[in-house]
């Protein structure tokens, strides 16, 4: 099954979202880059069985063990503001089923995505086999992947109190993080674009309000 109306549509709707949202985001147009990134990768590929025929609706979708595959319009949204580069190496964290690493090896150099959920983690390696340049672990991301930093960009799919140092840590000078962070006494989270500036500072700046899973410490 190839999909292709589906993929168009889905495509459609990701432009219709990002107007409706451009005055919280504003971010008038999603690249073509981050368009035939989403557009290429098959995402009922990533969806349980019983999901395959509603892949492409932009909503997200259950993928088991109490999480999500995201929103198509959040994936993309969150890969156009990072701005990745085809030299880029980028750090996820929260792998899920693999389809938002799957989007980001289309945009940047290398993909390394951290996944808590034990089973989750089999099923991303399993569905990101033929992706060549992304690698898979089965780790609590609170720490982030030391070995393999610094990163020039991170994407992180849980919410979080407070950015967490180790990943701060990580991130390359002048690189971006984007990131889920709670509203202090709020139910709500405030998507944030985080940039390391040259003299080690954060600049910080909400995008969009989002609901996200949240992000587990390390015990």
């Amino acid at each position: 099954m190839e999909f292709k109306e589906q993929k168009r549509e889905m495509i459609e709707q990701i432009k219709r979202h990002n107007i409706d949202c451009a005055g919280y985001t504003h971010i008038s147009t999603i690249s073509k880059q981050v368009l035939n990134a989403m557009m290429s990768v098959p995402r009922h590929d990533f969806v349980p069985e019983s999901f395959i025929q509603s892949a492409y609706i932009d909503s997200p979708l259950s993928i088991g063990y109490g999480q999500t595959i995201s929103q198509p319009f959040i994936v993309a949204l969150m890969c156009e503001i990072l701005k990745l580069k085809k030299t880029d190496r980028v750090l996820e964290i929260g792998a899920g089923s693999g389809y938002h690493a799957a989007v980001l090896s289309k945009l940047c150099l290398e993909v390394f995505t951290l996944e808590i959920v034990e089973e989750l983690a089999a099923i991303a390696a399993k569905n990101l086999s033929p992706y060549k340049n992304v690698k898979v672990l089965c780790k609590n991301g609170y720490n982030g992947w030391q070995e393999k930093s610094p990163f020039d960009a991170i994407s992180v799919a849980a919410a979080a109190d407070s950015i967490p140092e180790s990943l701060v840590d990580q991130l390359a000078i002048s690189g971006r993080m984007i990131i889920p962070l709670k509203n202090p006494d709020e139910p709500s989270q405030n998507l944030t674009l985080v940039k390391k500036q040259t003299n080690g500072e954060l600049y910080r700046n909400n995008i969009l309000p989002v609901i996200f899973v949240p992000f587990v410490k390390n015990k």
